[in-house]
């Protein structure tokens, strides 16, 4: 069955202008969505109440849209089922406004949108603020998205950029020549200035000259360029590779003729088959040819749009076939309409080729869609009814009437069956079964019946119909009552009957009993009584829940019967309800006691709460009374020993007095001991005791914790998790050194007492260990020098000193050397006797005491011991040791030897003058200190150290060195070209230092400005080249050492005139010097001493021409391979570099250097000190012949030392 259709629908279905009915051929293309708008309409053309294709007008919007098959998402919200068109911008956007872009930061005019004709120029303006840009910004012109014009510039496009220096702005035009109508579209203008960019789009719309379109060529007309007639045409199609255009040989056809008979959907079709690619220009084409309308062949006049009628009238549908024969058939939302023999509603008549349809008596379910068919073809129309306002006739009246009365409210409308509301104070009155109220309905007359009337019922009633309202107030009222005899006030006894009795007029008059505003319900206890005039209420048993306010209401009556009852009890305590043996409370003291007793009385007695003759009130603070309900409470928030006793509490009502005692018993913790004593302390403990705490709170003391602590710290740490029965406990493992105290707790049943007060501090202090190494350093004839180590445990009492004392031996009477202590760890003792014997020891003291002694294990013989002297040279002191002239020199020479050495200097073989050079000598070295050097002080220095008849000597070789003089004498050797010959003598002072190199500079004549032309020169004749010719130059030349250039130069006296081309040059013959020589060391290999486990090298220098083979020799025996030796030869200069040496790499070490004119080698030993274990020299991996051969030579210099 067809489905109904809507009233903003097209009727029966069809499909709106422009879009396809759906067909049985191939599958139908994505949907294309195409609005074509003429430009000089700017307003749409108004659209008829009627969907119907006829309606529309030819200048309109028009659409082409193919639906995409089985495709859930509609294609006008998918982008991707949109097909583009070719001018940059899709064809949903075509009639969309150009947003607006936010405000301009570079732009300050933009281009605005134009409108040109076929044939005609346009120019498009861009301006931007260039007072805050260093350099021109850059401008782009796009067409469409993606287009860039700056490519397209020809005869009908032309780009312009002008500045005006005045204002500071840079304009930027655009100007369009020829306008054709593929130029419409959308254009954009991008501006760029380092990190700003700004852009703005506007609208080129080309309007078309009017002309026929017969006398046209459709094909050529809608075809885009292929680029190579002009390239300045605004389309991209010429970007495409360039194809051969071929002849057409098809035969001619008119293709306007075709797409006027086609659907809208096969357009894209068509113009791809004929070769027609503006489908955007075709299409605009296509809106300006008249449409014919295609004549119905079943209709001569179809139904019109829409009908209105009013609800109750008739309407008369109309249709003119052109066929009378013609089957007709009637539709009403999909649904055919059959005549019916007995009803009147629908009347078919025909009259000649006219058919028509009679609705009588229409109602809204006659507000529907309505159609007729005439074979295949079909029309529609919408018939909308009218429905006219329901009005009020005659309203309703207000009522007054009283309680249990029946209410009817009547009103009259204007139309019978007509549908009204009735309203209560603006709410709708509820009318279902269950519902008070009744509404009925008689023609034309409404009624709201309320059968038995409240007071709830008052209120403002209305009732609304659609042409108007009527409301009216109804008051509904209580009856008024005679009352013989009244409800009155009772006091009764608990457990007692109670009897409420009163009489009023009318008898049959029923009520009901409340008390405290409950309603009351007969039960087994409580009689309800009501025996003409009077009613009774009866309870067998009064309770104190039957105490309070009652009440008699009769039903339908304002008035009401009061009365007040009021059960008494006497006062009671119960305290058998507490489960306190002998009625006594125990609490911990510091604990909140509340202690709650129920009680009982009506009224509420008077509770009053004493201890002793003391009465405890209500508003105490820490202890108070509280009564409430039925129970009392006594409150104590914090429990203290002084609350332990009988508390009595005296209930008093107007029913009786009782009373009662209870006893409360406060427990509380022991009190603290006193601070314990520390009577002895060691390195890491101590031992304490205490008394016991002179209140054990109630309870027997259970044990003790201890605790301590640093001085320092306030972190107290527990010592002893288990209870301490005793009253003594020696705490252990503490930091020797470090201050503590120590508190006690004490501990009953009820819990731990505050801690003691802290003992006086200590300090746990142990003695050191005794010295270490105590050896004899030096003995003379009356004293003996012993040095020792520090003791290997010192601990935190420090060290005070050390105590040395000797005896002699076979005595055990030891004397103390040092009166004072020493905090040295040599000491010296004096006033012995010569050739005697002794024995020494030494103690080390600190706060804790002195240490166990340290003795020597054999005798000492005071008697001196002759040392022979040896000078210890320092490394850097074997070698030339060289200061520039100012600069001070401080050289310290240790020496061996006893008795005490003499040291004398000699210089050249004379004794070094002490007002030149100072000279200081103590028991181990000498010092020579030069404060400001001069050159005379260079020289060799001869230190010699006498003891007795033994000597050593050593020679230190001190080289001060100063800027050298100028070169002697410059000379111009020759000039040849741009060349210059010069010969040069070296200086005659050379500052006490090798000559290193000269620097040549030149002058110009004309300016004497210098410019350096070579540094670091060494020979003594040079050719200077590229010289400018006819300039005439003057040459320098310094001379330069360690220290740096000479002071001054040796100028050439003649100049060198550079003189111009065709001169001849006599040119001098030179034999070539031959600097072949056999290998030559310049600088030999030193001894050297080296500390075992740190890198050595060995250094010399050698000089050979052709340059020489290197080869280093230990022990005579070649190096080769070697991970542990690294070589190194650069610019002459040899270096043997030893990783990590041990005693077994010292030895005799060789530097040999060969080449075809002879060979040279130079030797040095080297010394290795510190020597390494068996087990250090098998990681190393030396082979166990050598290892041996070291551990005996090692032993071989321990014996001899």
């Amino acid at each position: 069955m067809p489905e109904p259709t809507k009233k903003d629908e097209t009727p029966n279905g069809q499909p709106e202008e422009g879009v396809a009915p759906v067909s049985n051929g191939p599958p139908p293309l994505p949907e294309i969505s195409l609005e074509v708008s003429p430009p000089q309409d700017d307003d749409p053309a108004p659209t008829a109440p009627s969907p119907t294709p006829q309606a529309e007008d030819a200048n309109s919007p028009k659409k082409l849209s193919i639906e995409l098959p089985n495709d859930s998402v509609p294609a006008m919200g998918r982008k991707d089922s949109v097909w583009s068109l070719g001018e940059g911008q899709p064809p949903e956007e075509l009639e969309k406004p150009i947003d607006t872009p936010p405000l301009s930061t570079l732009l300050i005019e933009k281009p605005q949108s134009a409108t040109v004709s076929v044939g005609g120029d346009v120019t498009f303006i861009a301006k931007v603020e260039g007072k805050d840009l260093l350099r021109k910004p850059t401008v782009k012109w796009f067409k469409g998205k993606w287009m860039d014009l700056a490519s397209k510039t020809g005869k009908h496009l032309q780009l312009k950029e002008t500045f005006d220096r005045l204002s500071k702005v840079h304009t930027f035009e655009m100007h369009i020549i020829k306008a054709k109508e593929n130029y419409a579209g959308n254009y954009r203008c991008e501006v760029n200035y380092k990190d700003k960019f700004d852009s703005c789009s506007f609208d080129l719309e080309v309007q078309e000259s009017e002309q026929g379109s017969q006398s046209i060529d459709i094909r050529s007309a809608f075809k885009r360029s292929e680029g190579q007639e002009d390239a300045g045409e605004l389309d991209f199609s010429g970007l495409l590779k360039h194809r051969e255009i071929k002849p057409d040989d098809t035969p001619e056809i008119d293709v306007w003729e075709i797409l006027k008979n086609a659907r809208p959907d096969e357009y894209e079709k068509i113009a791809f088959m004929y070769g027609i690619t503006d489908l955007r220009g075709l299409l605009r084409r296509m809106k300006k040819i008249p449409k014919e309308e295609k004549k119905s062949e079943a209709f001569a006049k179809k139904l019109e749009p829409a009908y209105q009628v009013d609800k109750g009238s008739k309407i008369r549908l109309v249709v003119d076939l052109a066929d009378p024969t013609v089957d007709l058939k009637w539709y009403k939302n999909g649904q055919e309409i059959r005549p019916t023999p007995n009803q009147r509603k629908y009347i078919f008549e025909h009259k000649g080729t006219q058919r028509i349809m009679v609705i009588n008596n229409c109602t809204l379910n006659d507000d529907a869609a309505y159609s007729v068919a005439a074979g295949d073809e079909k029309c529609s129309t919408e018939l909308f009814v009218k429905e006219l306002p329901v009005k009020v006739v005659k309203g309703i009246e207000p009522v007054k009437t009283t309680v249990n009365e029946r209410i009817e409210l009547e009103c009259e409308v204007s139309e019978e069956g007509a549908q009204v509301k009735w309203m209560k104070n603006g709410v709708e009155v509820p009318t279902g079964v269950r519902s008070r109220y009744r509404v009925k309905c008689e023609g034309t007359k409404h009624y709201l019946v309320i059968d038995d009337a409240s007071r709830e019922d008052t209120g403002t009633y209305s009732i609304m119909a659609t042409g108007g309202t009527s409301e009216a107030h109804i008051q509904v009222d209580l009856k008024p009552l005679k009352v013989y005899q009244d409800l009155q006030n009772m006091t009764v006894m608990l457990g007692q009957p109670i009897k409420l009795q009163c009489e009023i007029y009318p008898g049959n008059v029923p009520g009901r009993w409340y008390r405290n505003g409950q309603l009351i319900q007969p039960n087994d206890r409580i009689n309800i009584i009501h025996r003409n005039r009077v009613h009774r209420l009866e309870i067998e048993a009064s309770s104190l829940h039957d105490a309070g306010d009652y009440t008699f209401v009769p039903e339908g009556y304002s008035q009401s019967l009061s009365a007040k009852l009021h059960i008494i009890d006497p006062p009671k305590v119960h305290l058998d309800s507490l489960n306190f043996p002998d009625n006594t409370m125990t609490i911990v003291a510091g604990n909140k006691l509340r202690l709650e007793i129920p009680i009982s009385g009506e009224p509420a007695p008077r509770v009053v709460w004493m201890k002793g003759e003391r009465v405890i009130l209500e508003s105490g603070h820490r202890v108070r009374a509280e009564t409430y309900g039925d129970q009392t409470s006594l409150t104590i928030d914090v429990t203290e020993r002084e609350d332990s006793g009988n508390y009595k509490i005296v209930l008093q009502n107007e029913a009786g007095e009782a009373s009662a005692s209870v006893k409360i018993k406060v427990v509380d913790i022991p009190d603290p001991p006193d601070a314990p004593l520390v009577p002895e302390v060691g390195g890491d403990w101590c031992s304490m005791t205490w008394e016991v705490p002179k209140y054990d709170g109630g309870s027997p003391i259970l044990g003790y914790y201890i605790e301590r602590k640093k001085k320092q710290s306030s972190r107290w740490m527990r010592l002893n998790f288990d209870l301490i029965k005793e009253t003594s406990f020696e705490p252990k493992k503490m930091i020797e050194g470090v201050p503590y105290e120590v508190r006690i707790f004490a501990v009953n049943a009820i819990g731990v007492s505050k801690p003691s007060e802290p003992s006086k501090a200590f300090t746990p202090l142990a003695v050191t260990s005794e010295p270490t190494m105590l050896v004899v350093d030096d003995v003379t004839d009356t004293t003996v020098t012993v040095k020792w180590r520090p003791p290997e445990t010192i601990g935190a009492a420090g060290l005070d000193g050390y105590l040395v004392e000797y005896c002699i031996e076979g005595t055990d009477d030891w004397i103390v050397s040092n009166n004072e202590l020493t905090e040295k760890t040599k000491h010296t003792i004096t006033g012995l006797t010569p050739g005697t014997k002794i024995l020494v020891r030494v103690k080390a003291i600190n706060a804790a005491g002195a240490s166990a002694p340290r003795t020597i294990q054999h005798s000492v013989l005071v008697k001196e011991v002759i040392e022979p002297p040896k000078i210890r040279v320092p490394r850097h002191l074997k070698q030339t040791y060289t200061r520039r002239v100012g600069e001070a020199v401080n050289l310290v020479v240790p020496f061996m030897g006893k008795p005490r050495p003499k040291v004398t200097w000699l210089k050249e073989g004379k004794v070094v003058d002490s007002s030149d050079v100072s000279i200081r000598n103590t028991d181990c070295d000498s010092i020579i200190f030069i404060r400001k050097a001069e050159r005379s002080h260079s020289g060799k220095y001869e230190m010699t150290v006498h003891v007795d008849n033994h000597v050593d000597t050593a020679i230190i070789d001190i080289q001060i060195v100063d800027l050298p003089g100028p070169p002697q004498s410059v000379t111009i050797e020759d000039v040849w070209g741009g060349n210059v010959a010069l010969v040069w003598t070296p200086p005659k002072d050379n500052g006490n230092a090798p000559i290193i190199g000269y620097t040549i500079q030149k002058a110009d004549k004309k300016t004497m400005e210098w410019y350096t032309c070579i540094e670091h020169y060494h020979r003594t004749c040079i050719t200077i080249t590229e010289l400018v010719v006819g300039n005439e130059y003057f040459f320098r030349i310094f001379a330069e050492n360690m220290c740096g250039l000479s002071e001054k130069a040796t100028q050439t006296k003649k100049s060198a005139l550079i003189v111009k081309e065709g001169l001849q040059v006599k040119t001098h013959e030179f034999e070539d010097h031959d600097f072949k020589e056999a290998p030559m060391f310049t600088q030999p290999l030193i001894n050297t001493f080296a500390i075992a486990g740190y890198n050595a090298t060995l250094n010399c220098s050698v000089r050979a021409n052709p340059r020489p083979k290197v080869m280093w020799m230990k022990n005579k025996i070649a190096i080769i391979d070697d991970p542990r030796y690294r070589m190194f030869s650069n610019q002459g200069v040899c270096t043997l570099e030893i990783r990590k040496p041990s005693p077994y790499d010292g030895g005799m070490y060789t530097c040999k250097a060969i080449n075809d004119l002879g060979e040279a080698q130079v030797d040095c030993k080297l010394e290795v000190k510190g020597g390494f274990t068996f087990y250090e020299l098998m990681q190393r991996g030396v082979p166990l012949h050598l290892i041996d051969q070291y551990m005996s030579e090692t032993k071989t210099v321990e014996q001899e030392k």
